[in-house]
């Protein structure tokens, strides 16, 4: 089910991050932020150049007003670069029964967050922290979701590692899952962080970004 796009337009404002909508003014400095070390994308579909930055948000705006995804440009506050992107996605809207306490409801019931990469310089900092923070923040306690989904190719020890770190619980192995960036069919590591479970998380969370300051 469709989540409303004109829903999709608001920034996410953190003291290290800012998320704003993803858009074409952001072209430049994606590529800019990708090419820094192309290397660090081995498992991550992640735009090289102008033509393939200016790709990669035009089929993101397509999803967004397709009314499947929230896709953010990742901006470092203090000198307002662009140092990666992220998205909401998979948004799904349950079909709650008449009668049901919520029958009716405007928000997204469970969502994926992925497509999310940085720069060298932001990954394993308090940006990279405090950005899964504002997001996790924004999916539980704004639009008050049941459960938040990661994939990541079954391959990427250092992603499972980092979601396993924030409390992401793994709930198994999809085989041929997705397609990897190499062309192949990949396995995906299926993550997931569900409502009761938010509070340790966040707890968690707000840990390691105050050893990153």
């Amino acid at each position: 089910m469709k989540y409303p796009a004109t829903a999709a337009d608001f920034v996410v404002q953190g003291t290290h991050v800012r998320l704003e909508p993803l858009d074409h003014r952001h072209i430049d400095g994606l590529a800019a932020a990708a090419a820094v070390d192309p290397s660090l994308y081995q498992w991550t579909p992640v735009p090289q150049g102008k033509v393939e930055a200016t790709k990669y948000v035009e089929t993101a705006l397509a999803w967004r007003d397709a009314g499947t995804a929230v896709p953010f440009a990742t901006i470092r506050a203090v000198d307002n670069v662009v140092i990666g992107s992220t998205r909401f996605w998979e948004i799904e809207r349950w079909p709650w029964p008449q009668g049901h306490p919520s029958h009716g409801r405007d928000m997204p019931d469970v969502c994926e967050i992925g497509y999310t990469w940085l720069t060298r310089s932001a990954i394993r900092s308090a940006a990279n922290t405090e950005a899964k923070l504002l997001m996790l923040s924004h999916a539980f306690e704004t639009w008050q979701v049941l459960r938040v989904c990661f994939h990541t190719d079954a391959r990427n020890q250092q992603s499972r590692a980092a979601l396993e770190r924030i409390g992401g619980q793994c709930e198994g192995i999809l085989r041929a899952h997705r397609m990897a960036v190499d062309g192949t069919a990949r396995d995906s590591a299926r993550y997931s962080i569900v409502a009761p479970e938010w509070p340790t998380v966040k707890r968690q969370l707000g840990l390691l970004l105050r050893i990153q300051n």
